[in-house]
C-alpha cells in the first residue's frame, strides 16, 4: 500500500450498500436523533426556567444535558447525510472536527458525572455543610475546570492522532473514530496518540474507582437515614446518576474491550452506535423518571399557559 503525503478525503463506514436499506436505515437514525435532542432539550428548558430546579444538582444536570447533545450531533447527522446521498466521504477537516468535538464532549461529560457524584456525596454525607461546599461560586468554578479539562483532552487527542501520515484514507467506522484512524498510520508517530490514550484509560479507570467508593459511602450513609420517607427521597437522587454512569462506562466497555481487527464487523458497528448513541438518549429518561422535582417541571412545560407565566417572570427578574 502506497503512502499518502497528504489525505484530503477519509472514506467512512457506511451500513449498507442497498439504497432501501440505506434509507431504512436515514429514518432510524433521526428518530433516535430526535428522541435524543427532544429529551435533553426539554431538560435544558425545564432547569432554565423552574426556579425550583435552580440548585447544583439541577445544573449539573442542565450541562450533562447540554454534553449529550454535542456528543450525539458530532456524529449523527453526519451518518443520517451519509444514508440520504450514498456519499460516504468526508473531509479531513470534518474528521478533524469530528474527533475535536467527540472527545471534547465525551471528556467533559465523563469530569461532570465525577462532579455530580461529589455534590450527591456532599449532600447525603455532609448535608449541614452542603450550602457552603456547593455554592455557586464553587459550582461555576467545577464546570469550568470540566469544559478545560475536556478542551485539553481534545486538543491533545485530535493533534496526537493527526500527526501522522496516513498509508489509507479508509476507516472501517460510520464516524472518524481515533482507533481506526490509527490502524491508518504510516508512522511510528501514531505511538504517541497510543500512549495518550493508554494514560486517557488509566485516568478514567481511577474516576470510576473513585465513583463506586463514593457511592459506597453514599450508601452507608443512606442506611443510617432512620426514616423510609429518607431512604427513598436520596435513593432518588442517587440511583438515577449511579445508572447513568453504569451506562456510560458499559457501553463505552463493550465496544472496546474486543479483540483487535482490521476489518469491521457488523457487531462491531452495533457496538459503536450503542456506545455513541445510546447515553444520549438514555440519559433523559433515566433522570425525569426517578426525580420527582423534575418530572413536575417537565408536566409543567406542557401546560402552555403557565409555562408562558414562568418565562415572563423570569424575562422580568
Amino acid at each position: 500500500m502506497s503512502n499518502f503525503t497528504s489525505i484530503s478525503t477519509f472514506l467512512l463506514l457506511e451500513f449498507s450498500n442497498v439504497r432501501e436499506l440505506q434509507i431504512v436505515y436515514f429514518f432510524v437514525f433521526l428518530a433516535l436523533y430526535l428522541m435524543a435532542i427532544t429529551g435533553n432539550l426539554l431538560i435544558i428548558i425545564a432547569v432554565t426556567f423552574d426556579h425550583h430546579l435552580h440548585t447544583p444538582m439541577f445544573f449539573f444536570l442542565l450541562n450533562l444535558a447540554i454534553m449529550d447533545i454535542g456528543t450525539i450531533s458530532v456524529m449523527i447527522p453526519k451518518s443520517m447525510a451519509m444514508s440520504l446521498t450514498n456519499n460516504r466521504s468526508i473531509s479531513l477537516s470534518g474528521c478533524v472536527a469530528q474527533v475535536f468535538f467527540y472527545i471534547f464532549c465525551l471528556s467533559s461529560d465523563f469530569f461532570l458525572l465525577i462532579i455530580m457524584a461529589h455534590d450527591r456525596y456532599v449532600a447525603i454525607c455532609n448535608p449541614l455543610q452542603y450550602e457552603r461546599i456547593m455554592h455557586k461560586g464553587a459550582c461555576l468554578q467545577m464546570i469550568a475546570t470540566v469544559w478545560i479539562i475536556g478542551l485539553s483532552y481534545a486538543i491533545l487527542h485530535t493533534g496526537g492522532t493527526f500527526a501522522n501520515t496516513f498509508c489509507s484514507n479508509v476507516v472501517n467506522q460510520f464516524f472518524c473514530e481515533i482507533p481506526q484512524l490509527l490502524k491508518l498510520s504510516c508512522t511510528k508517530t501514531y505511538l504517541v496518540e497510543v500512549g495518550l490514550v493508554v494514560i486517557s484509560c488509566i485516568i478514567a479507570l481511577g474516576c470510576f474507582i473513585f465513583i463506586i467508593i463514593t457511592y459506597f459511602q453514599i450508601f452507608a450513609a443512606v442506611l443510617r437515614i432512620p426514616s423510609v420517607h429518607g431512604h427513598k427521597k436520596a435513593l432518588s437522587t442517587c440511583l438515577p446518576h449511579l445508572v447513568v454512569v453504569s451506562v456510560f462506562i458499559f457501553t463505552g466497555v463493550f465496544a472496546y474491550a474486543k479483540p483487535p481487527s482490521n476489518t469491521s464487523s457488523d457487531l462491531d458497528l452495533a457496538f459503536a452506535v450503542m456506545y455513541a448513541i445510546t447515553p444520549s438518549i438514555l440519559n433523559p429518561l433515566i433522570y425525569s423518571m426517578r426525580n420527582k422535582e423534575l418530572k413536575t417541571a417537565l408536566w409543567k412545560l406542557f401546560d402552555l399557559e403557565l409555562l408562558f407565566k414562568i418565562i415572563s417572570k423570569n424575562l422580568c427578574n
